[in-house]
């Protein structure tokens, strides 16, 4: 499960804005110098994205992304995202709806706390994506 549902995931979601199943969903990694906050909605509200090899601002779109129906609750889930011959830190990973332009229109949808900062030199740097997450029920 994420460590933080951004308060206007599920607004976004119930008027359509995001659609889990079919819309560009990314993740991008922060450092620790990044404060999450629920209150926080847009791209342009994160601050401190990591910088190095391996990675590009943004990050990366997720694949494999599924929808599980059971009963009335609804749980979406997607592959683990991860970035080779990456020379970062990174503390926190940030799934977002991905518009393709400004920042300011990408909708946020959930943080993960990576527990510690995360190095990789030059290696694998993988970001298990939260599982489960709950989107109605």
């Amino acid at each position: 499960m994420p460590d933080l549902i951004f308060n206007s995931f599920r607004r976004d979601v119930a008027n359509g804005s995001i659609d889990l199943d079919t819309d560009t969903i990314n993740c991008m990694l922060t450092t620790s110098a990044y404060t999450p906050s629920a209150a926080h909605s847009k791209r342009s509200d994160i601050t401190n994205e990591v910088t190095g090899t391996g990675y590009t601002a943004g990050g990366k779109a997720l694949t494999g992304k599924s929808m599980a129906v059971v009963g009335a609750t609804a749980v979406w889930d997607a592959d683990d995202i991860v970035w080779t011959g990456a020379t970062i830190t990174a503390r926190y990973a940030v799934f977002y709806k991905s518009r393709g332009g400004a920042s300011s229109a990408d909708e946020l949808i959930m943080a993960a706390d990576l527990g510690s900062n995360i190095t990789s030199t030059n290696g694998t740097f993988t970001v298990a994506t939260p599982s489960g997450l709950l989107v109605a029920s």
